[in-house]
């Protein structure tokens, strides 16, 4: 699901919200390091994975899975597969822990038999960000964030609108206050994509914004960066390259090359 790619940006982004979101509130958490690592024998590659500095011993290694749409009993198959893949290869001195966000509950197929042991067990969290209590989106923006992608499209509007100006308010630094602004327009672009994107600016109240200089140099340097992220969100939903192309007034032959690489 190319979906995922919203919520791995993110915690590239804000690492320190998936430690919110599964309740580690250790400082040390920091040290971590959150990437993608291949299988080196079945060329499979592990989307999202925290790993602690080897001199934290007791901090387990955290496999980070995300769905937004339901995978019937395939998905854990594969999902503790590649696991148990990756630490037949690697060997870590650390222990492990899995985590998987659902975007909505329904979307949990459910732990299937063959991996009964896994039930109701500490090892395996399961979230549901459209289950999340309300307040949880008022501990950080990243937390926000990951909620806004579990809300429905009647409340994502005045959310995500809310978050911008939280974002103005606690993110000093402009690159990084830039980078969660696109997140939240990647949502919208994922959760409304009949609109366009000049609409999307609109719903979201980026009007002005968008007018200054330094935020349309931001938009220029990080245009490759969306598309990547983007593109194979809209192909998932139906849309043509040839939409796409028009809808962000690129040539067909870039949005062709960010389609063929995913």
């Amino acid at each position: 699901m190319k979906t995922d790619s919203i919520f791995y940006k993110l915690l590239q982004t804000f690492p320190s919200t998936f430690f919110e979101l599964i309740g580690n509130t250790d400082p040390r958490t920091s040290t971590y390091g959150f990437g993608s690592q291949e299988v080196k024998q079945t060329s499979f590659t592990i989307d999202g994975i925290f790993l602690p500095p080897l001199r934290m011993r007791q901090a387990p290694i955290y496999f980070v899975e995300a769905q937004a749409y339901r995978e019937e009993e395939n998905f854990y198959y594969r999902f503790f597969g590649e696991i148990h893949l990756y630490l037949k290869d690697y060997k870590p001195d650390h222990d492990w822990k899995a985590v998987v966000i659902f975007t909505e509950k329904r979307f949990d197929p459910g732990i299937p038999r063959h991996d009964a042991e896994y039930e109701d067990n500490p090892r395996v969290q399961r979230i549901y960000l459209n289950k999340l209590p309300p307040e949880v989106g008022d501990r950080s923006i990243g937390l926000g964030l990951l909620q806004l992608i579990g809300t429905k499209r009647k409340q994502a509007p005045e959310k995500g609108r809310a978050l911008i100006a939280r974002a103005g308010q606690e993110l000093t630094d402009g690159t990084t206050q830039r980078n969660f602004i696109e997140l939240v327009q990647t949502v919208f672009i994922y959760k409304f994509p009949e609109l366009n994107s000049l609409e999307v600016a609109r719903m979201l109240g980026l009007g002005d914004l968008k007018q200054t200089r330094v935020y349309q140099e931001a938009q220029e340097e990080k245009q490759d960066e969306l598309l990547k992220i983007t593109v194979p969100v809209l192909l998932e939903k139906g849309m043509t390259v040839e939409e796409i192309a028009q809808l962000y007034k690129q040539p067909v032959e870039i949005i062709q090359r960010f389609a063929s690489q995913n």
